[in-house]
C-alpha cells in the first residue's frame, strides 16, 4: 500500500480514493482531447459511467494504483495509474519464469500546473508501488503525436522497443474479403 506523501510546498500525493472519481474522470477525458488534438466535450454518460466503474474497480484492486496529486487551496491538479500486468516471457527466455511488469496507463498533469515537479512526484510512488510489487520492468503507450510525452519518458529512459498498430475490425473484414 502506498501511503500519502507531501512535499515542502504542499504537493500532496495519495492513492485516490471513491471520491475522486468524478475528478479522475475528467482528467482522463482532457488526456484523451490532449492526445486527439481535439476541442475539449462533454463525455456521454454511458462513457462517463464506464470509465468510472474502470476506476472504482481498480482502486479495489491490489495490483492496481491510481494516485492523485493535490495542492492546497486548489485540489487535485493531476493523476497517475499503473497496474501489473503478468506474463511468462517466453519470448526472453527459454525457462519458466514469470515476468511482472508495471504498466503506466494514464498520467495527467493540469496544463498550467506543469514544470512544478508533480508529474515526477506520482511517478515515483508509481515506481514505488511497482517495486513493492516486484516489478522488472515498466512499460507505457503513448500516441506518437504527443511530442511532449516522447520527449518526457525518452529523458526517463524509455525507449520504444516495438511497435504497436491498430485497425477497426470492419477494416480488417473488408481487406480480408477483398482478398487483400
Amino acid at each position: 500500500m502506498v501511503s500519502a506523501t507531501e512535499s515542502s510546498d504542499g504537493l500532496r500525493i495519495r492513492p485516490a480514493r471513491k471520491s475522486d472519481l468524478g475528478i479522475l474522470v475528467d482528467f482522463m477525458a482532457r488526456l484523451a482531447m490532449h492526445v486527439a488534438g481535439g476541442a475539449p466535450r462533454t463525455l456521454r454518460r454511458a462513457e462517463r459511467k464506464r470509465l468510472r466503474e474502470l476506476l472504482a474497480a481498480a482502486l479495489e484492486d491490489q495490483d492496481r494504483l491510481v494516485v492523485v496529486a493535490a495542492l492546497p487551496e486548489v485540489g487535485p491538479v493531476g493523476m497517475a495509474y499503473i497496474y501489473v500486468w503478468r506474463s511468462q516471457g517466453i519470448w526472453e527466455q527459454l525457462d519458466d519464469l514469470e515476468l511482472k511488469s508495471g504498466v503506466i496507463d494514464d498520467v495527467w498533469v493540469e496544463p498550467d500546473y506543469r514544470k512544478l515537479g508533480i508529474f515526477r512526484a506520482m511517478l515515483a510512488e508509481l515506481l514505488a508501488f511497482a517495486e513493492q510489487h516486484d516489478v522488472q520492468e515498466l512499460i507505457l503507450e503513448y500516441s506518437l503525436s504527443n511530442r511532449e510525452a516522447e520527449a518526457t519518458w525518452s529523458r526517463l529512459g524509455f525507449q520504444p522497443t516495438g511497435v504497436r498498430a491498430a485497425a477497426f475490425t470492419a477494416n480488417v473484414r473488408k481487406a480480408i474479403s477483398a482478398g487483400q
